[in-house]
């Protein structure tokens, strides 16, 4: 399977800023930006950074940035699973994960998380994968928002769904640990009854079916 990538790129003009949402991002330009230093939710910015580079060079790697004069304020990720999660298991090319999305946090009244999400979706390429996310609420900056986790995890829902993505249930250990953590996946046109069955049956690991 191969995987090819359509470059979309709007503009938004919100409470001074002019916002340019854009991707997927080729290693090359986003080598120019420069990246927020609020950006922390999963990692140090430098390193933030670097992972970022490191997922536009994989033949599958996607991300979406938003951006302001080459400045990095928010973005997305696209990549195959982690080779120690059980959504990889197969190495399915048509199962693609949506590993992180991230907006700093002076910028998060400006809906950019909807906005790059909505863009990444708008590549047919994208109608060839089952796309996954995993909600996990120790990932959520709780402490910022003052929001309760359930609170929390009704936005990220809803968040999501924005982008055509579905909650499904799992008996992956990590989701099943904590109520608040969800299982959310977009289903693409193009996926058959087959492609979905061997989702299913990695979705419920050692469980039977008939």
């Amino acid at each position: 399977m191969i995987h090819p990538k359509s470059y979309f790129k709007e503009s938004y003009d919100i409470n001074g800023y002019e916002y340019i949402i854009e991707g997927p991002v080729s290693p090359k330009i986003l080598k120019t930006y420069s990246f927020d230093s609020d950006l922390t939710a999963f990692r140090r910015p430098k390193d933030q950074f670097e992972a970022l580079v490191e997922i536009s060079e994989l033949e599958e790697g996607r991300i979406i940035v938003a951006q302001i004069d080459g400045h990095i304020v928010g973005y997305v990720t696209f990549h195959f699973p982690d080779e120690f999660e059980r959504w990889s298991e197969g190495n399915h090319p048509f199962i693609l994960e949506l590993g992180a999305v991230e907006v700093a946090k002076k910028h998060r009244g400006a809906r950019l998380a909807s906005k790059m999400l909505m863009l990444s979706v708008k590549d047919v390429q994208m109608e060839n994968y089952i796309t996954l996310t995993t909600e996990y609420y120790w990932h959520w900056d709780l402490k910022n928002t003052n929001l309760s986790v359930y609170e929390y995890k009704d936005i990220m829902v809803r968040l999501m769904a924005k982008a055509g993505f579905e909650v499904y249930q799992t008996n992956d250990p990590e989701i099943t640990s904590h109520p608040a953590n969800t299982l959310m996946a977009r289903i693409g046109k193009n996926i058959d009854n087959e492609k979905m069955m061997i989702f299913d049956h990695i979705r419920f690991k050692n469980r039977f079916f008939f």
